[in-house]
């Protein structure tokens, strides 16, 4: 069976029937694909690209994500579905070390690739031909659309028509970067956005559906965000920088500078433990595990952080206020230490998180840290002018990074 027995629009939501159209027929070179979860936006790009590959024998694909580890399980995986459903096994050939797919009655070449390492885009070479087709996946974790435009300029040359796909989830502020590139105009430049109510039901499945309601039920502004994509925050985000993405077991087993913090709580604030990864060289943080309780006394938390692996040759850095806490944690066996606070440390360490050029958080691992970073927001005058400080409030995880991360950012400002 090849592509000719099978009806695109079985395999192709409704909302991107004309899209697919426009691509087939050249008419822009830039496509903006922006939906919520379910919406099908990548599995469509993925199919687009196979089918150009097929019609246009002289180019060649790279496929593009932030980070180089993330390829094999997201959209390296997500273009094998495609291939799958497709029924083009006989025609493609994927091997993971390189990581690629190629089509063999050409030899064309599909090339998966992380921006991480940039020096190494500038040198990519294919057998034949040119690169005309670039995929950026998850666009809105690259740093901006400057980024983007430099590997462009290394791509888009050699070749007479290129192809464009960028891909993403809204982030949750309006003032994102990717946000507000969306709003840009320019004749060869598409933004289609899309939601999973423009999929087939049974593409997605009851139980899919029976969660996007009871989001939606319990809360509606995460329930826009998320399954609608939109942009629900009010434009005065404190955190510009907050990427949400889902971490492998591989990609934290490689972590190796771990740092914990704690904000003590009990009731109504919860206690919150998050432990943390700082890439140096990039300036990233990542954050892959939380802990929060109401009601829990010292030793219960104490217990659960052991479950989940925390041991006495692990620094916890906590909150001052609480001394008792600290003491009967080093009781339990924990290597803790009181954050030193300092005349303007909390402004301090937050222009600190701010400054990063990412805080990636884990939102299946982190669900609370993820929702207080991406809902924290300056306060606002009855005028609607934004507030200088930082709320104290729903800040809790932020707070446990904050003291998780004394070892750094202590070290730094000295």
């Amino acid at each position: 069976m090849t592509t000719s027995d099978i009806r695109l629009s079985k395999i192709i939501a409704p909302a991107f029937h004309q899209l697919h159209r426009d691509i087939r027929g050249h008419k822009y070179t830039h496509y903006i694909l922006e939906g919520g979860r379910g919406s099908t936006k990548s599995s469509f790009v993925s199919i687009e690209v196979l089918l150009l590959i097929k019609r246009n024998p002289n180019i060649h694909a790279l496929v593009l994500r932030k980070v180089a580890n993330t390829l094999r399980d997201s959209v390296y995986a997500q273009y094998l579905w495609a291939i799958s459903i497709l029924r083009l096994e006989n025609e493609f050939k994927a091997t993971v070390s390189p990581m690629e797919i190629t089509y063999k009655p050409t030899g064309q070449k599909i090339l998966f690739r992380g921006a991480d390492e940039p020096h190494k885009l500038k040198s990519i070479k294919v057998p034949f031909g040119y690169i005309g087709i670039t995929h950026f996946e998850e666009k809105d974790q690259f740093a901006g659309r400057e980024e983007i435009r430099m590997i462009l300029q290394s791509t888009m040359r050699g070749g007479e028509r290129f192809w464009n796909f960028e891909s993403n989830n809204p982030p949750i502020s309006k003032n994102n970067w990717a946000n507000k590139d969306s709003l840009i105009s320019r004749p060869d430049r598409i933004v289609h956005r899309s939601t999973y109510l423009n999929v087939p039901k049974e593409w997605l499945g009851e139980q899919f559906l029976i969660e996007a309601e009871e989001l939606k039920r319990v809360n509606k502004r995460a329930y826009r965000h998320e399954y609608l994509g939109e942009a629900t925050g009010t434009g005065g985000s404190i955190f510009e920088n907050v990427h949400t993405e889902q971490l492998t077991d591989l990609q934290i087993s490689q972590f190796d500078r771990r740092y914990m913090g704690i904000d003590w709580g009990y009731y109504p604030d919860p206690f919150a433990w998050n432990l943390m990864h700082y890439d140096a060289a990039r300036r990233i943080l990542y954050i892959f595990d939380e802990l929060r309780g109401y009601k829990l006394s010292n030793q219960q938390s104490a217990d659960a952080l052991k479950e989940k692996g925390v041991t006495g040759r692990d620094l916890i850095t906590a909150d001052s206020a609480e001394p008792k806490s600290i003491a009967d944690y080093r009781e339990y066996g924990f290597y803790i230490r009181a954050v030193e606070k300092f005349p303007g440390s909390v402004d301090y360490t937050m222009k600190w998180l701010q400054g990063l050029n990412a805080i990636v958080i884990d939102p299946d691992r982190c669900p609370h840290t993820a929702m207080e970073f991406l809902e924290y927001e300056y306060e606002r005058t009855k005028e609607g002018e934004i507030m200088t400080g930082y709320p104290d409030e729903n800040n809790h995880h932020i707070d446990a990074v904050r003291y998780g991360m004394a070892p750094v950012w202590r070290r730094r400002g000295q």
